[in-house]
């Protein structure tokens, strides 16, 4: 039988497998045949050549920087707002040194009550008669009105023919009118060594001004500011919040302000020795936020602030009766703050610590403006662009604090409700819930019309109307005098 050839015998496989070899990639440019190496295009997010940066576009890295600070700079304000809030609370000491003594001195003290009053005709005789009927034994009441207003020079004039030992009247002739005026010249003829401020709707107890003498002589304050709090949560679903801020604010933030010796003072309840009142020559009348400028002034100057709150001694007020007037009220705070910045008395404050912090707490107004334009902008971009993984988790953070605050207002609405004697249901719960964000726009829109107003030069005092609403169940003034202040604005048309 003939051999097979050669070249047959060399071509059989063998049948013994090879072993198995670890496939090597191939180099750059020797791939299989017929293919080509094409590098891929780097994707958004990843790093460049192993780096540490992501290999973002000029518009992406300023797109996600302005996300990113804006996260920040809400994280911080959000802490640093809760902070303070919760001052109060930290401890059982820091909680009983807010309060007034339980067991007051003996009277020292002469006071001077000042009562400005434009178109309150509603409200402002009730209020004297209460401030009438004080225990202590040494103070006058000065009630101020326009020249202009004859509906409620004639409710001041009645009230002081009822309280004619106590009320004095005092007709304010300046043109163009606002608070400061009219307590400048109710100053002039003012005869305490201590003068207090209430506003024309105010309930103050009848025991207020002997915890405030006794605190005096206890402290050897030169201010001594007392606590105001809204009570008509109930009216709209803004009042509430409304309501929930003057709480914290008088409750516990003005003691960590008065603690930290630099503090933007209350507009009303708030007694001031005289020689503190002449060194300050009475109160800035081309300021809009005569109480915070007054403060940061006595601040600067090293006077001693003591803030006492007492659920018991407390000045009730009512929210400002429409959403328009608490907007009008919350810009016209803000573009104070912005004009108690621009004068810059801060800067005389001894410590660089203190002198940062005011510059914090007056610039608020820029923070809650610069917030208000930034945040819809942040969405929109947010919503429309997809953002990386670490981006989007740090847009989360303001949510932390945010959600701890809101928790804290929930149990200081119960607090409220339980100190006050007020009935809160649980729908107040969800309106509390449910107004956060609203209620936060629209602040941000109030600060926003500051910072127009200031810029444009427009110094206008809005004021803010009142109707008595936290009054429960009392006629203001009476129908007796309904009557006589009605054909006394008639005559004047």
């Amino acid at each position: 039988m003939p051999f097979p050839h050669a070249s047959l015998i060399a071509a059989a496989p063998d049948p013994t497998p090879e072993p198995l070899l670890t496939p090597v990639a191939p180099a750059p440019g020797q791939g299989s045949a017929g293919t080509t190496d094409v590098p891929l295009p780097a994707q958004p997010g990843t790093t460049v050549s192993g780096g540490f940066l992501p290999d973002w576009s000029v518009g992406e890295w300023l797109g996600y920087s302005g996300i990113i600070v804006l996260a920040l700079a809400l994280t911080i304000v959000a802490t640093t707002t809760l902070w303070w809030m919760l001052h109060a609370w930290r401890s059982a000491d820091d909680l009983r040194a807010t309060q007034f003594s339980s067991t007051p001195r003996p009277a020292r003290h002469r006071f001077t009550l000042l009562v400005p009053g434009r178109h309150e005709e509603e409200v402002m005789g009730q209020t004297l008669d209460r401030l009438a009927q004080q225990d202590h034994p040494d103070f006058e009441i000065i009630a101020i009105v326009g020249h202009d207003d004859p509906g409620t020079e004639l409710v001041v004039r009645q009230a002081a023919a009822r309280h004619p030992a106590l009320i004095k009247v005092v007709v304010d002739d300046s043109v163009p009118k606002n608070k400061p005026k009219a307590l400048n010249r109710a100053l002039q003829i003012a005869t305490g060594d201590v003068v207090g401020v209430f506003d024309a709707e105010d309930e103050v107890h009848p025991g207020l001004l002997t915890v405030v003498d006794s605190k005096f002589q206890e402290t050897g304050a030169d201010v001594v500011q007392g606590g105001v709090q809204l009570m008509n949560f109930e009216t709209s679903w803004w009042s509430l919040r409304n309501v929930l801020e003057y709480y914290f604010w008088f409750r516990s933030r003005l003691h960590f302000h008065a603690r930290s010796k630099f503090i933007p003072l209350g507009g009303n309840t708030v007694f001031v020795t005289r020689d503190r009142l002449e060194w300050s020559h009475g109160w800035d009348d081309q300021c809009l936020a005569e109480d915070c400028e007054l403060g940061v002034r006595l601040s600067s100057d090293g006077a001693k602030v003591v803030v006492a709150y007492n659920p018991e001694y407390v000045t009730r007020e009512e929210t400002p009766p429409t959403l328009k007037s608490l907007y009008k009220q919350r810009t016209r705070w803000n573009q104070g703050f912005l004009q108690v910045l621009g004068k810059g008395e801060w800067k005389a404050l001894p410590t660089l610590r203190q002198r940062l912090y005011a510059r914090y707490l007056l610039n608020m107004p820029f923070l809650q403006a610069a917030t208000g334009l930034l945040i819809p902008i942040s969405l929109a971009f947010i919503l429309l662009v997809k953002v990386p993984t670490p981006v989007a988790l740090i847009t989360f953070l303001p949510l932390v604090p945010t959600v701890i605050t809101l928790v804290a207002e929930a149990a200081g609405l119960t607090e409220f409700g339980r100190v006050y004697g007020k009935k809160v249901r649980v729908r107040d719960y969800v309106r509390l819930v449910l107004g956060l964000v609203p209620y936060q726009v629209f602040l941000a829109a109030a600060a926003v019309r500051s910072v127009v107003r200031q810029l444009r030069g427009d110094g206008s005092w809005e004021k803010t109307e009142h109707t008595g609403a936290h009054r429960e169940g009392a006629p203001t003034p009476g129908s007796g005098e309904r009557v006589l202040v009605a054909a006394a604005t008639e005559a004047t048309r």
